[in-house]
């Protein structure tokens, strides 16, 4: 990073006590950003009662904040770069709180996706700041346990968030799982700005000439656009004007991005030629699938619980706490399990699992209950999640030079958030159409309940699919040895059989 600060000359004892409160303020941020993406599922149900989304429109509560977040997150790595932790992470936490109060008071649906796309924004700038924090703070013998405490924390985040919704909204209101971020928000600036030494002297003169904004604009915009055009396909058929209008938008706006990238941007987010890593573009093919299946699992499981199981928000919360923990038991399991067998196999079994979980998922039904059709499924889904995360980034790194890991890690992240992104609107518009078609066609007509059930198995039907092709897309990896894939950031030897095919590029 430019302009590591050297550490101050304190104490022993006050040099410990500053660094642990620097590691202090980028896990609070850290755990904002992730808990802004869980905390609104279970909020969902009452959101769209009171702002009156479409079925189909609900999703834009999450797709609005993870699809900026996914467009802008490189960008704000960068930025931390060019202009300074301190000052980048004050403006992202700003922002946030901001969006969350403006969110907060919302009054109607355009209002509220206003304002979680905002806090995509923010979050975007304030994550990679809090990683650079990290690494300017602590020297090397100490930053990988606070790297280990912030990553503890941000899978916190993810459990926590569907709790804390589901307490918010049934004690207070929705609202509140926006507003919590305020206090939150000005105790870190406030923090920040007390305890956090700038890591530049000044900014440099063209440091934001430096700065992709125009390509961060183009692929969000475009990847919005077609998100925008699928979910449209509710009310305007696939063949209608305004549909392939959209769609015709989305392909110019996503090849803007393409030529911004390629021949006009100074600096650009991504480099295309590292995708020619065999190993890195395989795992950001499996990433895409299993995220546009996972993120469908908390959002159609929070509408199944209250919508058709009729459980309030608190129960809803708790049913996810089990998840929650699963997910960080699957993710230590996964990190020592690597080093022995190797990264394609742990692949195959987590995908295989998740096929399996969401398969048992749609077998639910409105007399169903918890523990019968959601606890064994969910846990399933969970484990799986937890046992692909580690050798995805494994691939995804050991496949570039060293240099560039943080820039594959980065890719990847973006890719599980834009698989999210795609995956939920087409999983959403697919059971839109089901719960119509079901209270259309049936003699004797269904109960509500029945046909939005109906609408939920069918999602997880898709999202059974999707996570099968992520099994077969598993196979594009190299077959990375074990001693490899334990160090992530080195070039991958590779046994006999794909050691050729190692930097061939996929096709």
């Amino acid at each position: 990073m430019n302009g590591e600060q050297p550490s101050r000359p304190d104490a022993p004892g006050r040099g410990h006590t500053r660094d642990g409160l620097i590691l202090a303020i980028a896990c609070v941020a850290q755990f904002m950003v992730v808990l802004d993406v869980s905390i609104v599922t279970v909020a969902l149900p009452s959101i769209g009662r009171d702002l009156h989304y479409s079925p189909t429109g609900l999703q834009w509560v999450v797709n609005a904040y993870v699809l900026t977040f996914a467009g802008f997150l490189l960008l704000g790595g960068r930025a931390a770069d060019l202009f300074g932790q301190r000052r980048v992470y004050v403006s992202g936490m700003v922002l946030f709180t901001v969006a969350s109060l403006a969110g907060g008071i919302a009054t109607d649906s355009a209002w509220l996706t206003t304002a979680r796309a905002v806090q995509g924004i923010a979050g975007a700038v304030l994550s990679p700041a809090t990683l650079t924090i990290i690494i300017t703070t602590f020297p090397s013998d100490r930053r990988a346990r606070a790297l280990g405490i912030w990553s503890a924390v941000a899978g916190a985040g993810g459990a926590a968030g569907a709790i804390l919704g589901g307490v918010l909204t049934s004690a207070l209101s929705w609202r509140w799982v926006l507003f919590v971020n305020i206090p939150i928000g000005v105790a870190a600036v406030a923090a920040t700005l007390a305890w956090l030494p700038e890591s530049r002297d000044r900014v440099g003169r063209g440091a934001a000439s430096r700065l992709d904004i125009g390509g961060a604009v183009a692929v969000t915009a475009g990847l919005g656009t077609l998100i925008y055009a699928i979910i449209g396909t509710d009310t305007h058929p696939w063949g209608s004007a305004r549909t392939l209008s959209l769609l015709g938008a989305a392909v110019v706006l996503l090849a803007l991005f393409a030529i911004i990238e390629l021949r006009l941007a100074r600096v650009p987010l991504i480099r295309f030629g590292i995708f020619r890593s065999r190993s890195l573009s395989g795992a950001n093919i499996v990433m895409f699938l299993i995220g546009a299946a996972f993120f469908s699992m908390w959002y159609f499981l929070s509408l199944y619980l209250q919508n058709v199981l009729g459980d309030s928000a608190l129960k809803t919360g708790l049913a996810f706490l089990p998840m929650g923990v699963t997910i960080m038991i699957g993710a230590q399991a996964s990190s020592r399990i690597l080093p022995r067998v190797g990264v394609r196999p742990l692949l195959q079994v987590g995908t295989l699992v998740a096929a399996g979980g969401f398969a048992w998922l749609s077998t639910i039904s409105p007399h169903a209950s918890y523990w019968s059709h959601v606890f064994g499924p969910g846990i399933l889904i969970s484990l799986a999640l937890g046992l692909l995360f580690t050798p995805l980034a494994a691939a995804a790194t050991a496949g570039v030079a060293v240099s560039e890991a943080g820039l594959a890690s980065g890719v990847l992240n973006t890719s599980r958030q834009i698989g999210g992104s795609l995956g939920l609107a087409v999983l959403a518009t697919i059971a839109t159409d089901r719960t119509r078609a079901a209270l259309a066609g049936s003699q004797p007509a269904v109960s509500q309940a029945a046909a939005l059930n109906d609408g939920y198995a069918r999602a997880f039907e898709v999202a059974t699919v999707l996570t099968l092709a992520a099994f077969a897309a598993s196979f594009v990896v190299p077959a990375i040895r074990a001693r490899t894939a334990a160090a992530p950031g080195a070039r991958p030897k590779e046994d006999a059989k794909t050691d050729a095919d190692a930097g061939k590029s996929v096709t």
